[in-house]
C-alpha cells in the first residue's frame, strides 16, 4: 500500500489530483469553523453545548459544522435529498427515465442541472426551518428580518459552495466529491471518539481495568463491524451465462462463457438513507413549528420522541425498541424497492435470449426470469437484513456510557467511499502500469 502511494506521488498527474483533493478538503474543514453572519457566538456555545436528536445527527454528518452554526451547517444533505427525489421521479416520469437511460452525456448534464436547482430549493426551505427552529434560543443577535435573511443566505451559500467543491473533486481530484465530503465530515469525529476511549481507561487520573477491557471490546467490535461491511459490499453471486456460435456481420463469433455479477448488497446505502430520512422527517417538521417540543407532552411529543429515537438515547427504551422495529421493516422494504427498481429480471432475461445466450440448466425466456427473480429475492432479503443489523447495532451503545458509535448510515458511507476511492486510485495507477492496493 505504501509503495503504491509512493508511486502515485511520483506520477505527476496522480500527484496533482491527490494534492488538489487535499486542498479542497482543507477548504471544507476551514469553512466548518466560519460562523454564519448574525449569530451570537457566546449564546451559540451555550445553546449548542449538547446537540441531540436531529441536530446531533446533522452535526455528525457535517463534521461539527452544525454545532458551530457555520456556513456549512447543513452539509450536503439537501443535495442528497435532491438526488434521491430525482432518482424516484425518474422511475415514474417517462421523460426523466428516457433522459437518464438514453440521454448520454447531455442527459447526464441535464439531470445534474435539475438536481442542483432542486438542491437550492431544498436548501432554502431547510435553512428557513433551521432559523425558525432556533430563533427563540437566543443565538442570533436579534430577530429582525435582515438577520434572518443573512442567516438563510449564509446557509444556502454554504451548501452551494459544497456542491461546487464536490464537482471539482469529482472532475479534477480523486473519488466522488460529494461522497468524499460526507466521508471527511463523519471521520472528523474520530478524535473525540479516541478521547472518549482514553477517558474510559484513565479519565480521572487513575487506571481502570474495566475501562480498558471495555475500550478493547469497542475497538474489536468496530473492526469486526467494518470487516463485515467490506465483505458484504465486495461479495457477489455470479450467474454463469453461455452464448452459442452466431453470425455478427460477415464473421462467425465463437461460443463464449461469461457471468452476471449480482451483489449481495445491490442497493448499497440507499435503503438506509431512505429509511432514516423517512423516520426523521416528522421530527424535523414538528421542531420547525414547535421549537420547544422536547420539553412538552402529548401526541406530538410522543411522535417527536419516536422519530428521533434513532439518533438519541434520551427518549426511553420503549420509543427506541418501537423505532428499531419500524426502522428494520423500512430498510427491508426500501431494499426490495430499490433493488427491483434498478435490476429488472425480465429485461435481463430478454437481453440474454436476444443475444443467443442461456443459463446452464435453465431454459431461455420465462424460466430464466423466474430463476433470476428467485436469486434476487434471496440476495435482497439477506442484504436488507444485513443493512438493518448494521444500522441498529450501533444504536445499542447509546444506552451505555459510551457515545462514540457511528450510525449505520455513517458506517456504510465511510466504508463505501473508502472502497470507491481506492478503486479509482487503482484505475489511475493501472493506466501507468503500477501495482495497486489489491495486488500481491
Amino acid at each position: 500500500m505504501f509503495k503504491t502511494l509512493k508511486n502515485a506521488l511520483k506520477t505527476p498527474d496522480v500527484r496533482k489530483r491527490l494534492l488538489y483533493t487535499l486542498l479542497l478538503i482543507v477548504v471544507f474543514r476551514l469553512g466548518c469553523y466560519i460562523t454564519v453572519p448574525g449569530v451570537d457566538s457566546i449564546a451559540l456555545n451555550e445553546a449548542m453545548s449538547n446537540t441531540q436528536g436531529i441536530a446531533g445527527l446533522i452535526d455528525m454528518i457535517s463534521g461539527g459544522a452544525f454545532s458551530r452554526f457555520s456556513v456549512f451547517a447543513m452539509s450536503i444533505s439537501p443535495y442528497i435529498t435532491a438526488s434521491i427525489v430525482i432518482q424516484l421521479l425518474a422511475m415514474i416520469i417517462p421523460a426523466l427515465e428516457k433522459l437518464t437511460k438514453e440521454g448520454g452525456e447531455e442527459g447526464r448534464k441535464k439531470i445534474n442541472k435539475y438536481t442542483k436547482v432542486l438542491t437550492i430549493v431544498l436548501a432554502l426551505v431547510e435553512s428557513i426551518g433551521i432559523y425558525l427552529a432556533y430563533q427563540s434560543s437566543g443565538i442570533f443577535v436579534d430577530s429582525s428580518f435582515l438577520t434572518g435573511a443573512l442567516v438563510v443566505t449564509g446557509l444556502v451559500a454554504g451548501t452551494s459552495i459544497l456542491m461546487w467543491l464536490g464537482d471539482q473533486i469529482t472532475n479534477k481530484g480523486v473519488g466522488n466529491g460529494i461522497s468524499l465530503l460526507i466521508f471527511i465530515g463523519i471521520i472528523s469525529g474520530l478524535p473525540s471518539g479516541v478521547v472518549t476511549l482514553w477517558n474510559l481507561i484513565a479519565g480521572n487520573g487513575a487506571f481502570s481495568t474495566t475501562g480498558l477491557l471495555l475500550a478493547i471490546g469497542v475497538v474489536i467490535g468496530a473492526i469486526v463491524l467494518i470487516a463485515g461491511v467490506v465483505f458484504v459490499q465486495q461479495a457477489e453471486r455470479r450467474i454463469p451465462v453461455q452464448y452459442s456460435k452466431r453470425v455478427v456481420g460477415r464473421k462467425m463469433v465463437g461460443a463464449q462463457n461469461t457471468h452476471i455479477p449480482l451483489k449481495l448488497a445491490m442497493a448499497g446505502v440507499m435503503p438506509v438513507i431512505f429509511a432514516s430520512s423517512f423516520m426523521t422527517f416528522p421530527a424535523m417538521i414538528i421542531q420547525i413549528f414547535v421549537p420547544d417540543i422536547a420539553s412538552q407532552t402529548g401526541f406530538l411529543a410522543g411522535l417527536y420522541n419516536f422519530s428521533i429515537a434513532t439518533s438519541t438515547s434520551n427518549v426511553g427504551i420503549g420509543y427506541s425498541i418501537a423505532n428499531a422495529l419500524v426502522y428494520l421493516l423500512l430498510i427491508l422494504g426500501f431494499t426490495f424497492f430499490y433493488t427491483y427498481a434498478t435490476f429488472n429480471p425480465a429485461e435481463v432475461s430478454n437481453n440474454i435470449k436476444k443475444n443467443g445466450g442461456f443459463i446452464p440448466g435453465i431454459r431461455a425466456g420465462k424460466p430464466t426470469t423466474e430463476y433470476l427473480s428467485s436469486i434476487i429475492s434471496k440476495l435482497t432479503c439477506f442484504g436488507g437484513l444485513f443493512l438493518a443489523v448494521i444500522a441498529i447495532i450501533p444504536m445499542l451503545l447509546r444506552f451505555t456510557s459510551l457515545n462514540i458509535a457511528f450510525g449505520g448510515t455513517s458506517i456504510l458511507i465511510v466504508v463505501g467511499v473508502a472502497l470507491e476511492t481506492v478503486q479509482q486510485l487503482e484505475s489511475l495507477l493501472a493506466m501507468r502500469h503500477y501495482k495497486g492496493f489489491l495486488e500481491k
